[in-house]
């Protein structure tokens, strides 16, 4: 694959903008068009990525002496005088590293019926890429990666973990998982595991548990749905595979450990998003749950039963079936007072703390977003006290609006450039003591002297402020020196 230059770089350089934006919507037309030359990334292209039979000798000068091979383990098939894939294999960019991750092959490119079985295995997905920028990349001991499907997150957390633990209750799962870590010379590092949720590591801890869980929100398993698809469906009802992880994952972490989970929940008509999953979080852990998105029951409903090709214009079966089985699943949901599915991303970080920040944020934000959760969890825990010394982060700026003419701005903000981007609206006094935040002086002094100046107590001044301070510093604002 290196021979044929057959990387991320070189196949987005290939198909260009356009041909690469459509292939991501399942049209392969402007690609074709841009691989007509016959060589051999174009081949591989063809091949792999838009599922298109290649001549013979084409794919014996992409893969020289390895046609064969790949064709008698299941790879490749071969017939008169054409190679075609039945499987995926597409380059994956990782921190400057080539990558290749090997799956099922992409169901429905070009309007074609799609036929997805039980035992799908799922390849890169913009699921497995938002896991992946919110994964923390510090080194650490022992990872897990709980449900590794093809096994993309374990191959980036055998880039700095000196063991991988990957699990999967998918036989086929599994098996694919391992030949990705053996592509990728990383087989040594890495364990695959048969078995469902904690149970293939009963007893052990780790420093690192990543995971994107089958999270699809549906009335559950109750052994007759031959419908359900592994890689997506728990065969719990609601969102009870997501409580499971988050309750049970910290006795499954070492001190300063981190869980993070790619997750979905139920948005309940009579209660409130952030005090339901509240409950769900456990004692000895910081956590930060952010909610990105929120779907409509109806919406949601289509999104999955067009992800397993029941969408009659899939071609995979009659309009009748699919709105029977759209309004039984959307009957159960509302039956369950679901108003909405939020996703979103649940961060815990075993400290013997018990910080909690459930945050509703569906703005954009600077990707990969790790280095940011990692920074919230070092900062949780740190009270501002008047011998503190702080530093105004480098991106965070000052906007302010107000009357033209008027003597004081009406509205100040402090707004992040980069992490979370979040913006706090604060008043004089903050502005005034976050401006002299270098690092020089105790913020003690810093309050005293812009209480002094604006005439105000300094001893009440301090009393009010320093907890606001505190947040700053929590909210990534204000670092400690």
């Amino acid at each position: 694959m290196l021979t044929a230059d057959f990387t991320y770089d070189a196949v987005a350089e290939l198909l260009g903008t356009e041909a690469h934006a459509a292939l991501s919507r399942n049209e392969t037309t402007p690609a074709v068009r841009r691989t007509a030359d016959g060589g051999p990334l174009a081949s591989l292209v063809r091949l792999f990525l838009l599922q298109r039979p290649v001549p013979l000798a084409e794919a014996e000068r992409a893969l020289p002496g390895l046609v064969e091979q790949l064709t008698a383990e299941g790879m490749l098939a071969r017939s008169v005088g054409e190679v075609s894939a039945r499987l995926d294999c597409r380059p994956y960019g990782n921190d400057g590293t080539d990558l290749w991750v090997v799956s099922d092959l992409t169901p429905g490119l070009d309007g074609r019926p799609q036929h997805v079985t039980q035992d799908y295995v799922l390849g890169i997905s913009p699921a497995s890429t938002s896991l992946a920028q919110l994964t923390v990349r510090r080194d650490v001991g022992k990872a897990l990666d709980l449900g590794t499907g093809c096994g993309v997150q374990a191959l980036h957390l055998a880039g700095h973990a000196d063991r991988v633990v990957a699990t999967d209750v998918n036989p086929r799962a599994l098996d694919l998982a391992r030949f990705n870590a053996e592509l990728n010379e990383v087989g040594a590092r890495v364990d695959q595991r048969s078995g469902s949720f904690f149970d293939p590591v009963a007893g052990e801890r780790f420093d690192l548990i990543s995971t994107n869980p089958p999270f699809v929100i549906s009335p559950g398993d109750d052994g007759s749905d031959e419908h359900r698809l592994v890689y997506r469906d728990s065969g719990l009802p609601g969102d009870q595979a997501v409580e499971h992880i988050v309750r049970t994952a910290p006795a499954h972490l070492t001190d300063g450990g981190w869980c993070q989970v790619l997750a979905s929940w139920v948005v309940l008509t009579d209660r409130p998003w952030d005090e339901r999953l509240a409950e769900w979080l456990p004692d000895g852990c910081d956590a930060l749950v952010v909610q990105r998105e929120v779907i409509d029951p109806a919406g949601y409903v289509e999104l999955w039963l067009k992800d397993s090709g029941h969408h009659p214009s899939t071609g995979a079966g009659r309009a009748d079936g699919y709105v029977r089985r759209y309004d039984a699943w959307l009957s159960w949901l509302q039956e369950q007072g679901v108003a909405g599915i939020g996703f979103g991303w649940i961060n815990l970080h075993r400290t013997g703390g018990g910080t909690i920040e459930l945050l509703d944020w569906p703005y954009d934000v600077e990707q990969p977003i790790a280095p940011a959760v990692e920074a919230w969890g070092t900062a949780q825990g740190q009270a501002v006290v008047p011998t503190s010394r702080l530093v105004l982060r480098s991106d965070v700026v000052q906007e302010t609006s107000g009357p033209v003419g008027a003597e004081h701005p009406a509205t100040i903000l402090l707004r992040q450039q980069r992490g979370f981007r979040r913006a706090r609206q604060v008043d004089t006094v903050v502005a005034a003591v976050v401006g002299a935040c270098d690092g020089e002086l105790p913020v003690g002094a810093i309050v005293d002297a812009v209480a002094q100046l604006l005439e105000l107590d300094p001893a009440g001044t301090r009393e009010r402020y320093l907890p606001e301070l505190t947040a700053l510093v929590a909210e990534g604002y204000l670092e400690s020196r």
